[in-house]
């Protein structure tokens, strides 16, 4: 588990379907990363369960301290066809705004640099998604290059490993 001042994250299960579903059905919020049938979320969220027991690492569910409310996800995405780790960021509209999304993607950094050897972490973000290159700007990443992610067009922004953090491998310690 990790926590911020303000944010529980931990790993996302079958379990979240039904958040997860309902997340990715906004419009505001799916118009840059789709949306997911029941069916469709649950694939996902197995795949995702894959990764955290194959990688050590995956997507997190974001939840507020003070109620508990699921109010998003983040966390690292491993992409084969790149061999790269994404960090990633999803928020329920109704809760922009307020940091939640630099402060979950801050600490799945932290996070990442602290328990994985890898030298950085990318972030795909697609064309217009202004909102989430303000987040990324704002923990570090610079463009890197010009990609397509699943047919479509995406910018990969990236962050290196500080110098000051040696890239030796401690074992995955999941968050939970």
């Amino acid at each position: 588990m990790i926590e911020t001042e303000r944010l529980h994250l931990r790993p996302l299960y079958v379990s979240d379907v039904d958040d997860f579903v309902e997340l990715h059905a906004d419009p505001q919020v799916n118009r840059f990363v789709g949306s997911f049938s029941r069916q469709q979320a649950l694939e996902r969220l197995t795949a995702i369960e894959r990764q955290w027991a194959e990688r050590g690492h995956g997507l997190c569910a974001i939840e507020l301290k003070s109620s508990g409310k699921f109010v998003g996800r983040s966390g690292l995405q491993y992409w084969e066809q790149f061999d790269e780790v994404e960090l990633g960021w999803t928020l329920r509209a109704d809760h922009w705004g307020h940091g939640y999304a630099t402060e979950a993607a801050q600490a799945c950094l932290d996070w990442g640099f602290a328990t994985l050897d890898d030298d950085y972490f990318t972030a795909l973000i697609r064309p217009g998604n202004d909102a989430s290159v303000q987040v990324a700007e704002r923990l570090g990443f610079a463009p890197r290059r010009e990609d397509l992610l699943q047919g479509r067009p995406v910018t990969v922004y990236a962050v290196d490993r500080p110098a000051d953090l040696p890239g030796l491998r401690r074992g995955p310690v999941p968050p939970y």
